[in-house]
């Protein structure tokens, strides 16, 4: 099989946070030959398409979701290739897998992504971050599927990168297919212990084994949103199965049973009351899909 389709997918089995309704259908890309078949896929749908990785930053609504979901799923395992300090990482590779190949290896300059769920192709789309650092910090260049021009590759400078943002540069829909990273020498040992210090400090002040996903709103512009969000009084404030959490303000958890309806009930309620008492604008970081 090089193009599996599936109708009517649950958002819930999707995404990391479990909530959501049903997406329209979701066509998973087995194989590379499986993208002519997508090609033709397209054409024929004729509706709104999403990439998807691990659904790691997504809060799908409760209700039917009029999208084609695309998803890099290939049926063979995920591996990367080393040569030197280059690493070439298949798009459905996870980040924890990759940062567990660079230990191997003594590589470093990922340390700080530590502790980040979900895929690299969807880490790349959305250039997650932490600590200092982002996706393209590391990046050489991006190998790039879209209907139009097939496979490509595209280096990282002439990608458009921003603060929790990557763009082709045009409008088309694009998927990541393969990532180039550039790295440094280092050694097992010191990858090692960055990357556990990295993840026992987010451990330590972020819910990384709760249903999540990630950070809800972008820190604003000289500020933490998490802070804005603490001091406004939102730390730990639930309604239904939804909340704040206790341990960091801008993680939104599920905490059973929740729905779309609560986590966009709270996240409107604590826009305004940040609003209201710091005049700062919080713009959400999560992707709402409805």
């Amino acid at each position: 099989m090089t193009l599996e389709l599936l109708h009517k997918p649950g958002m819930a089995r999707l995404t990391s946070l479990g909530i959501g309704g049903n997406a329209r259908v979701l066509a998973k890309v087995r194989s590379e030959s499986g993208l002519d078949e997508l090609s033709r896929f397209i054409e024929r749908e004729g509706c709104d398409l999403l990439a998807i990785g691990e659904g790691s930053n997504i809060l799908a609504g409760d209700g039917e979701i009029n999208l084609a979901l695309v998803q890099v799923a290939c049926e063979r395992k995920p591996e990367a290739e080393i040569n030197g300090t280059s690493v070439l990482v298949p798009a459905d590779m996870r980040l924890p897998g990759l940062l567990s190949v660079l230990i191997k290896n003594g590589l470093s300059g990922m340390e700080g992504l530590a502790g980040i769920p979900g895929s690299v192709g969807g880490s790349i789309a959305m250039n997650a971050g932490s600590y200092g650092t982002d996706m393209q910090a590391s990046v050489k260049r991006v190998r790039i599927w879209t209907p139009s021009r097939g496979l490509f590759w595209k280096d990282a400078a002439d990608l458009e990168w921003g603060y929790r943002h990557f763009s082709t540069g045009d409008d088309e829909f694009f998927l990541v297919w393969e990532v180039e990273f550039e790295l440094s020498r280092s050694t097992e040992e010191k990858v090692r212990s960055r990357i556990k210090e990295t993840f026992e400090k987010k451990k330590a002040t972020q819910p990384v084994t709760a249903k999540t996903a990630g950070c809800v709103f972008k820190n604003p512009e000289g500020h933490s949103a998490g802070k804005l969000l603490d001091d406004a009084g939102f730390r730990g404030k639930n309604l239904g199965g939804m909340g704040f959490s206790k341990m960091h303000a801008n993680f939104l958890e599920n905490k059973g049973g929740g729905t779309a309806e609560q986590a966009l009930e709270l996240m409107a309620q604590a826009s305004e009351a940040v609003a209201e008492k710091f005049g700062v604008t919080l713009k959400p970081e999560v992707i709402i899909l409805s």
